[in-house]
């Protein structure tokens, strides 16, 4: 195996051994499971010296940004740890026999949640630690039971492979299975890994196309297979009347930070802004000082973005308020362009993400047209409301975004994804391929177990969770919450 290709027959004998430490490790109890993310953890932190050079080395991030995303990295490892150890997340539930039950004489009933099995990860290019080998999908894998098969992003291949060999290192310190976390090369090697049948997840985040090809894959197996990718969104902000007219100065100089951050290469950036007509917007941004330009991850990104915005820029409904030939060069200028709610409404390939440090802005006239356009939205991972409370719109639009995104903000900037536990990343299609889960914070465990129910079994016979005696996780007990045994 090399950093540049995984052979078939290698990616047999990765899923081979996959396959056999995800059944080590869904029965290794829970206190070590816990013991193992925070070895991880402690092991990233001392590693950082060399990690952060090198990510900035492969990836033309900063210092700083790497140096906090690393620590969000083992943060949330930790976070997951503390997940498991409360083992609330495994939803016990025990309906004790009941002959008087009034559907009938009721059987000893007791569910739980599992480990799924081994899950293929598709590591991201814009976070090479907190989306990559050892970020959110791996770290709530390994969480819930599970192995995991991480396919490399090619924008950061000797990042990845340092990686992993730190993670390699703390598990065995805890005596965790072998091959818990295995990495393969290739974009080739990553679709044969999916479709392998022993592979039961798959978790990606990246580009529309690619992720609806690596769905389209997981679901025609002969037994299809949950696959949880985060694809595409754009963000869009609504601007009210009265924050409009209140304080549009603030507003712009706060969008322009969070659009531009990272040079636009966040999945929450904020794609689109809608601003009623005369606030006087549009002129603040025209003038609006901009960050200099910064390179783009790598060079895949950088053309996939000048193309894009080129189009973009084409369209005869748009019109340039920043915007030069320095927009499309290499690295690119930050820049905004501006078409109208209307436009938007008619032509839905208007509303189409734009990866990069660019933004698009709209006049709306009338505020009943911001419900019409929140209908023609695809899915998003975020809505930003800029409003006031006493903004008769504001229930009517928070109602109708609710059923578009997943993130709901107000008077906050879409930008910071925090990792907690009523945290949500995800969104209807185009956002992600299952509207129901999140990417990240503690719920993103969820993805990776599934129920079974056990009836009539011996109590030496049932998981340690579902017993009577000495139960050590919440149960919802004869339908009544119960905290312990």
């Amino acid at each position: 195996m090399n950093a540049h290709f995984t052979s078939s027959s290698e990616i047999s004998d990765t899923v081979t051994r996959a396959a056999e430490a995800s059944l080590t490790w869904a029965a290794t109890p829970v206190k070590r499971r816990a013991q193992a993310l925070e070895a991880i953890a402690g092991a990233l932190d001392s590693a950082a010296d060399q990690l952060v050079p090198m990510a900035k080395r492969e990836t033309h991030l900063t210092e700083g940004r790497l140096q906090g995303e690393l620590v969000r990295t083992s943060f949330q490892l930790r976070l997951f740890a503390e997940v498991v150890r409360d083992g609330g997340y495994l939803d016990s539930r025990i309906d004790h026999a009941d002959p008087e039950w009034p559907m009938g004489a009721r059987p000893d009933l007791r569910r739980t949640l599992i480990p799924i099995g081994p899950v293929v990860v598709f590591a991201a290019s814009n976070f090479p630690f907190a989306f990559s080998v050892i970020g959110g999908d791996t770290a709530s894998a390994l969480a819930a039971g599970n192995s995991v098969v991480l396919k490399v992003h090619s924008g950061h291949p000797e990042l990845s492979r340092l990686t992993g060999e730190v993670v390699a290192s703390a598990l065995r310190t805890v005596q965790a299975p072998d091959n818990l976390l295995q990495l393969i090369y290739g974009t080739d090697a990553g679709v044969e890994a999916l479709t392998d049948p022993r592979i039961k997840a798959g978790a990606f985040t990246g580009s529309i196309p690619g992720g609806r090809a690596l769905f389209d894959l997981a679901q025609s197996r002969p037994e299809p297979i949950p696959f949880y990718g985060e694809l595409g969104s754009l963000n869009p902000v609504f601007v009210s009347r009265s924050a409009a007219t209140e304080r549009a100065a603030a507003v712009v100089d706060e969008y322009v930070k969070s659009f531009t951050l990272g040079a636009g290469q966040f999945c929450t950036k904020p794609g689109l802004l809608l601003h009623p007509a005369g606030s006087g917007v549009r002129d603040l941004l025209e003038h609006a000082q901009l960050p200099d330009p910064v390179p783009l991850l790598n060079d895949r990104i950088q053309r996939g973005f000048a193309t894009s915005l080129a189009g973009l820029a084409a369209h005869p409904h748009v019109a340039p308020v920043r915007f030069t030939e320095s927009s499309t060069s290499t690295p690119p200028a930050p820049s905004v362009l501006a078409t109208s709610v209307q436009a938007l409404i008619e032509d839905p390939t208007l509303l189409d993400e734009v990866f990069g440090p660019a933004t698009l802005i709209a006049e709306y006239e009338h505020d009943e047209q911001l419900l019409q356009l929140v209908e023609a939205l695809p899915g998003q991972l975020t809505a930003t409301l800029i409003a006031n409370e006493n903004d008769t719109l504001a229930p009517q639009l928070i109602d109708a975004l609710s059923r578009r995104a997943g993130r709901i903000l107000w008077n906050e900037w879409p930008t910071g994804v925090t990792v907690s536990y009523a945290q949500q990343h995800g969104g209807p299609y185009p956002a992600t391929t299952a509207s129901m889960s999140t990417s990240v914070g503690s719920a993103a465990i969820s993805r990776f177990i599934r129920p079974v129910a056990y009836q009539n079994l011996p109590q030496s016979l049932l998981p340690a969770n579902l017993r009577d005696e000495a139960r050590t996780t919440p149960a919802l007990v004869d339908g009544k919450r119960v905290e312990r045994a």
